[in-house]
């Protein structure tokens, strides 16, 4: 008999109320084996073994059967069962002429038969480490066995066994089924993994005792695995993986093509780092690597870079800007905390936008939750990993990032020749030359220059040909923000 929880019900509670209600009947016949109850378990098919061959029913069989007491032996499998085969029956065919002869009927054979093969419960004894169980076992199992029960007996002694009145055939039942693999007779062994089980696991354990196991085989049998499951969900792990090397690669690139290798590296890390953020909330909601959290993560390859791009940009460009100086220059003692103060700004101007985006997505995917049924608690698993994704991807954009580039502004070599104001350059004018400096720009002018030139704290002076034209002077500034020379062409 079974029984059917609604969804939402604690089935370990439910267990315990029908155990108790079962425990109070006292009614049972007593003959009558003692009730089990207990909680089914949902079981999926992993993998399949095949012993297939020219072999006979019954070897074919055997090697089955002693495939799966291996594999359930070992410490990482828990259930496995035969499929394709026919089960055993044990077959007593009685003659009329027999029955006549002896003067018995069919009646009297099959009840002797019944009364010499069964197992009977024989009560229990207490004692001090518990109760101890009685139970008579005398089923047959082989037809052999059946051949020695005793029928009938003579007032002389004789005894009539159920060999000498019919014949006895083991083997198995009539029915229409037919297992072929490779297009000879097959048996299979399927292996399930139950609960929490790892699917890659078992599939590996099968394939390491397959292996040992196929020189102990004769040559009339063959081995082979069939239906494994886990290939379909190795191929959507390397496709997710594929897929996350292929957009990494593309961020890293196109963002240091147009902007900064170090910007392009902060970004690019950022969707390892949420994948592993979304790793650490699944268990908190029963979600495992599974097929559809494995298509839910390659959902979430395309979303959950944009966010740090947009901040990652809008930084960058506020720190270039600085570094131009299109933004008000700050005092010498201030330079050093430019990139930081550009980094609050550039974050903020997109700060808005980035949260309601992800908020938008957050919320088409929140309806998901309110599937019911069996079908709900699959689905439910693509929400919480898109989900934490996508929360953890939006604290990485709005708060790591901008933290990571404010540094490598501030400390790193390329950020200090790139962006600070006192690097020797001329402000407003970016000059793509790095071995261009303050000396060599004053030797080429001093070269184009047809008298000498003076310069003093506080003023401009030059002489030339005898006339000063505003528009032919050229100005340098120093690291302390003064003027260092002029020369009039």
């Amino acid at each position: 008999m079974n029984a059917v929880i609604d969804t939402g019900a604690d089935a370990d509670r439910v267990l315990q109320d029908i155990q108790s209600e079962v425990d109070r009947i006292t009614t049972f016949p007593e003959e009558a084996e003692e009730p089990v109850v207990s909680k089914a378990l949902i079981k999926n098919e992993v993998i399949s073994a095949v012993v297939y061959g020219s072999a006979g029913e019954r070897a074919r069989r055997q090697w089955a059967e002693r495939i799966r007491d291996d594999l359930l032996e070992l410490p990482e499998i828990t259930q496995a069962g035969l499929v394709g085969v026919r089960p055993y029956e044990i077959a007593i065919e009685v003659r009329e002429e027999m029955l006549r002869r002896h003067g018995l009927t069919l009646e009297q054979v099959a009840t002797g038969v019944q009364r010499a093969s069964q197992d009977i419960p024989g009560g229990t004894i207490e004692s001090e480490g518990g109760e101890i169980l009685l139970r008579t076992q005398e089923r047959r199992y082989l037809g052999r066995e059946y051949e020695d029960i005793v029928i009938a007996a003579s007032p002389d002694g004789m005894l009539l066994r159920l060999g000498e009145l019919a014949t006895v055939r083991d083997g198995f039942e009539d029915i229409d089924l037919i297992s072929r693999f490779n297009g000879q007779p097959a048996a299979m062994v399927q292996v399930f993994r139950v609960g929490d089980q790892r699917p890659t696991e078992i599939a590996d354990t099968v394939r390491a005792y397959m292996a040992r196991l196929q020189p102990e085989v004769p040559l009339s049998l063959q081995t082979a695995l069939w239906n494994d499951n886990t290939e379909v969900l190795r191929s959507r792990f390397q496709l997710l993986l594929k897929n996350a090397a292929i957009g990494l690669l593309l961020v890293f690139a196109i963002l240091g093509a147009f902007m900064r290798f170090r910007l392009a590296l902060w970004v690019m890390l950022g969707l390892p780092v949420a994948f592993l953020g979304a790793f650490f909330f699944m268990p908190a909601f029963g979600v495992s690597i599974n097929m559809i959290s494995l298509f839910a993560f390659i959902m979430a390859l395309g979303i959950v870079v944009d966010n740090s791009v947009v901040v990652g940009e809008s930084i960058y460009e506020r720190q270039r800007a600085t570094a131009l100086g299109q933004q008000p220059r700050t005092a010498p003692a201030d330079q050093a905390s430019a990139p930081v103060a550009a980094a609050i700004a550039g974050t903020r101007e997109v700060a808005v936008p980035v949260v309601f985006s992800v908020l938008t997505t957050v919320a088409a995917f929140v309806p998901l939750f309110y599937i019911s049924g069996t079908m709900g608690k699959f689905i439910s698993n693509i929400p919480v990993v898109l989900i934490s994704i996508l929360l953890v991807s939006l604290a990485i954009s709005l708060f790591s990032l901008p933290a990571l580039l404010a540094w490598a502004g501030r400390g790193g070599p390329a950020a200090a020749a790139d962006q600070a104001p006192g690097n020797g350059r001329v402000p407003g004018r970016h000059l793509p030359g790095k071995g261009q400096d303050q000396r060599q720009d004053q030797g080429r002018a001093r070269g184009r220059t047809k008298g000498r030139a003076r310069a003093g704290p506080g003023q401009d002076q030059g002489q030339g040909d005898g006339t000063d034209k505003p528009g032919n002077t050229d100005r340098a500034i120093g690291s302390n923000g003064w003027p260092t020379g002029c020369w009039t062409g």
